[in-house]
């Protein structure tokens, strides 16, 4: 499936990221109505990893331009306290917007925003809370699709039609589910294997610098380096690669050489692409990789 993804990604300032054939977008950012115009209008659910500001505060223009009834769906952090009360605030600012609907959600629920394609939230660390409390959450874009069970492929149509008259059509298919687009919100890489045999994964990389450099600058939260999301990427199957979220504090010189070393460090020859700070990236994947 080809997908054209628009986003804005810097740390402290703003993130997000439209899927614009799936309707769903990845975190709601401050300007990303301004930027989309009426491709805002396609934007059927929304997925915010956590209640930092510059993650959701583009959802009021994005609410008071978009809203109808039952549409946007804004899914957040089961735990995160912020979003009833911004929904609660939104509907008396603009009372228009009372349809959308705000759903709390956690892992191991399934967000079903067509037919085939479901949304898969995953906890991540990026708030450190109890394993019990929900605050930060990744998620996975994942395409589901029946597949006849691979006892039954090498058998003819007829006698496969047999056995659905006689037994039923579930009894001769399983469930395939694809990711099509993995999307890591803010988060440190804990688990390698999280994003393997990931079509996209849109990944956050805030730090350039050492460890002991991250320590002075970091806050509280917990966030990427890029070596270590590079790291990653080579010991699992991605297809592309998007960075962003990176500091405001590196150059465009310095994120490009950055990315072009790790590449050459660990192997890397999937397509990667980055959003650097302060600038809007319309259809990313049809820009030029950073690594070619």
């Amino acid at each position: 499936m080809k997908l054209t993804i628009t986003g804005y990604s810097t740390a402290l300032f703003s993130t997000w990221y439209l899927l614009e054939e799936l309707g769903i977008l990845m975190d709601a950012g401050d300007g990303l109505t301004s930027a989309l115009l009426q491709k805002s209008r396609k934007i059927n659910y929304v997925f915010i990893s956590h209640a930092d500001r510059d993650h959701l505060t583009g959802l009021v223009q994005l609410n008071q331009l978009n809203a109808r009834e039952g549409f946007p769906v804004i899914c957040y952090p089961r735990d995160s306290k912020s979003f009833p009360a911004m929904e609660e605030f939104l509907k008396r600012f603009d009372p228009h917007t009372s349809g959308i609907q705000w759903k709390a959600v956690a892992p191991g629920d399934e967000i079903w925003v067509k037919d085939d394609l479901v949304v898969v939230p995953v906890r991540n660390e990026h708030v450190t809370t109890d394993q019990n409390i929900i605050r930060s959450l990744s998620y996975k874009v994942m395409q589901v699709k029946q597949k006849v069970k691979p006892e039954l492929a090498g058998l003819p149509a007829a006698a496969l039609k047999q056995i659905i008259m006689d037994k039923g059509k579930e009894s001769t298919t399983m469930e395939v589910r694809a990711n099509l687009v993995g999307y890591s919100g803010d988060t440190p890489v804990q688990d390698l294997q999280r994003w393997d045999q990931s079509g996209i994964l849109i990944h956050e990389a805030t730090f350039l610098g050492s460890e002991g450099e991250v320590k002075m600058i970091a806050h509280k939260n917990k966030h990427s380096k890029l070596e270590e999301v590079m790291e990653m990427v080579s010991q699992i199957s991605v297809q592309q690669l998007v960075l962003g979220h990176f500091s405001s504090r590196y150059s465009a010189e310095q994120i490009d050489r950055s990315i072009k070393d790790l590449c050459d460090k660990y192997a890397i020859n999937i397509p990667v692409f980055r959003l650097l700070p302060g600038l809007t990236v319309k259809d990313i994947l049809s820009g030029d990789p950073v690594n070619r």
